[in-house]
C-alpha cells in the first residue's frame, strides 16, 4: 500500500474515538484536503477514520452465495446480425430478471479498453495536488474530483474517489478535461455510445416496441462519464467500497478492470459481478424501469472494499435523456386495464433532482414516483 508520489502529511484529525468525536467536522476536513481516500492511504493510514464504518446490518451482509455469477448472463454481440432474436431475448431475459448483464464481441478495440483503464488509474494515482486541481463538488466546468458523491448525506462514507466528466448533451469543454486521460475518456465515450444504442435498440426490440421507439426518446443523449478509484483497504471488513443502490437513468455501462468487487443483489442474495476480459457490464437503471412499466427491473448492486494489493478501477457511463424537462412515464404501449401504470408522469428534471437530494439508498427513487 505504498506509493511512489510524495507523501502528504499524516491526517490526525480522525484519530479520535473518543465520545467528543465530531464527525460533521471530520467529513468536511477530509473533503476540504482535496486529497481524497487516496491521500488517506498515501499518508499511510492503518485504521479507517470512523465515519467510513458502515453499521452492523450492513456489515453482516458482504459475501455472495458461492457459485452465484452464473446468474450475470453474457451476451456475445458477434452473433447480432445472425441470430438478432436470439439475441434479443438473452438481454429481455435479463433485463426482466437480474438486470445485469455483460457483453462480449462489441467492436471495441481491447487496446482502447485497456488504455482507458490505464489512464484513469494514472489520473487517479498523480500528486495530490495535481488531483486537487479538479476536486470540486459542483459540476459547472463539467468536470469533477470527488471522494462519494453523498458524502454529507450518507451514514457512512465509502471506500473511493471518483473523477466525474459530463460527456453530453453538452460535453465538458476538452480543455478541463485532465490531459492525462483526456484522449482515452473521449474515445471511449464515443465507442460507449455505439454500442449503447445498440443495447438500447435490442430492448426496445425485447419490449415488442420495434428497434426505434426506445432511441427515439433521446436516453442515451445526457452521459455523465466516472472513473471511480478504489485503493486498497486497511480494513475491508469495516466499509464498502461503494454503497447498494440502483442508478437512477436508463441504463449505465461499466467498463471494469481485473480486481473485482461489483455484486448485484437478485432474489436470492447477493451475486458477484465476475470481470470477464474485454467485457461491458451493463445494467438496467430506474428510469427504464419505469418507462418500461417494470417489464424490466433495475438492479441494486453495490462494490465491496477492496482487499486486494491492486487498486480497482472502472468507468462507467450513464446513458439518461438529453432533454431535462422532457416528461416521462410509462409508455401507453406497455399500459391496459389488466396492467395499469405503475408510477406517475414527471420531468427527467424533477427526477435526477430527487436522486441527488438524498443518500446512496436502493429503491427509493422509483418508490417516490410510484402510484
Amino acid at each position: 500500500m505504498t506509493s511512489s508520489n510524495p507523501s502528504p502529511p499524516p491526517i490526525t484529525v480522525f484519530a479520535s474515538t473518543t465520545p467528543d468525536y465530531d464527525r460533521a467536522k471530520a467529513v468536511k476536513q477530509f473533503d476540504e484536503t482535496k486529497h481524497g481516500v487516496k491521500g488517506l492511504v498515501d499518508s499511510g493510514v492503518q485504521k479507517l477514520p470512523p465515519f467510513f464504518v458502515h453499521p452492523p446490518e450492513t456489515l453482516s451482509d458482504l459475501k455472495p452465495r458461492p457459485g452465484s455469477e452464473s446468474e450475470v448472463p453474457t451476451v456475445d454481440f458477434s452473433a447480432v446480425e445472425t441470430s438478432r432474436a436470439a439475441v434479443v431475448d438473452q438481454i429481455r431475459r435479463a433485463a426482466s430478471t437480474i438486470g445485469f448483464f455483460q457483453v462480449i464481441n462489441h467492436g471495441i478495440p481491447p487496446e482502447l479498453l485497456e488504455r482507458t483503464v490505464a489512464a484513469m488509474k494514472k489520473f487517479h494515482e498523480q500528486p495530490a495536488e495535481e488531483r486537487a486541481r479538479v476536486y470540486r463538488r459542483e459540476m459547472g466546468t463539467g468536470v469533477s474530483y470527488i471522494s462519494n458523491v453523498d458524502l454529507y448525506n450518507s451514514k457512512a462514507a465509502s471506500w473511493r474517489d471518483t473523477l466525474q466528466i459530463r460527456m453530453g448533451p453538452i460535453a465538458a469543454d476538452p480543455e478541463e478535461i485532465p490531459e492525462v486521460c483526456r484522449e482515452e475518456v473521449r474515445a471511449w465515450d464515443k465507442e460507449a455510445v455505439r454500442v449503447g444504442e445498440l443495447v438500447i435498440g435490442l430492448l426496445s426490440e425485447g419490449l415488442g416496441l420495434g428497434a426505434e421507439k426506445l432511441p427515439e426518446m433521446g436516453l442515451v443523449q445526457g452521459r455523465v462519464m466516472v472513473g471511480h478509484y478504489y485503493p486498497p483497504c486497511p480494513e475491508p471488513d469495516l466499509t464498502v467500497g461503494l454503497t447498494s443502490h440502483a442508478d437512477p437513468g436508463a441504463l449505465t455501462v461499466v467498463l471494469q478492470d481485473h480486481v473485482g468487487g461489483l455484486q448485484v443483489r437478485s432474489k436470492d442474495g447477493w451475486v458477484d459481478v465476475k470481470p470477464v476480459p474485454g467485457a461491458l457490464v451493463f445494467n438496467i437503471g430506474d428510469l427504464l424501469q419505469i418507462i418500461s412499466n417494470e417489464e424490466y427491473k433495475s438492479a441494486d448492486h453495490r462494490v465491496l472494499a477492496n482487499c486486494s494489493n491492486d487498486p480497482r478501477v472502472s468507468i462507467a457511463i450513464f446513458f439518461n435523456p438529453g432533454e431535462r424537462e422532457k416528461t416521462f412515464g410509462p409508455l401507453p404501449e406497455l399500459t391496459s386495464a389488466e396492467k395499469p401504470p405503475l408510477y406517475r408522469n414527471f420531468t427527467f428534471n424533477e427526477f435526477i433532482t430527487r436522486f441527488f437530494k438524498k443518500e446512496l439508498d436502493g429503491k427509493s427513487l422509483t418508490n417516490f414516483f410510484r402510484q
